[in-house]
């Protein structure tokens, strides 16, 4: 019985990670709507450096891309477009991210989307030993290192991020 409720406790990425050999630690938490990643960090006593977020945008119609950035920082659209080598990119609004991605907003990994997409990850993350990402659902984190992430979403490195001058 105890095999059945972990197999039912599996997302997508996980199932993703598991099926590659990848290993990661899931964490959990009580949460039943969109939480900022700052406050996932308190939630699980995570230092906030390792934490990162995932974003979606869209180039041309119905061309999307996935970027995991710090949780510190802003997507530049610019630096982003170059990564992919779009004209330009735009932020995937709210609205569209269960239709585009089969998760939901806080829940979104770049890791079992209902699509595969192109997948940029921060060139920070390289120098982490792990990082930490949603895992594809509300409540749910996982720790791996950067580069297991980066083969699991058959992603790329690149410097995306900008941390505003405020932080």
């Amino acid at each position: 019985m105890s095999k059945k409720k972990e197999k039912e406790a599996k997302t997508n990425a996980m199932r993703l990670l598991d099926m590659l050999h990848v290993p990661y630690r899931h964490y959990s938490y009580g949460c039943r709507e969109f939480v900022d990643a700052w406050h996932t960090a308190q939630a699980l006593g995570l230092p906030a450096e390792k934490m990162y977020k995932t974003l979606v945008t869209e180039g041309a119609p119905r061309q999307y891309y996935v970027f995991v950035i710090p949780i510190g920082a802003e997507l530049s659209l610019k630096k982003a477009a170059r990564a992919v080598g779009a004209k330009a990119l735009s932020m995937l609004p709210v609205k569209d991210i269960t239709t585009v991605t089969g998760y939901v907003r806080g829940g979104c990994t770049a890791l079992g989307m209902k699509r595969k997409y192109p997948a940029v990850i921060d060139s920070s993350a390289e120098a982490l030993p792990e990082m930490v990402v949603s895992g594809g659902r509300l409540g749910c984190q996982i720790e791996l290192s950067p580069v297991d992430l980066c083969r699991a979403a058959e992603g790329s490195f690149a410097d995306v991020a900008e941390i505003p001058s405020s932080l």
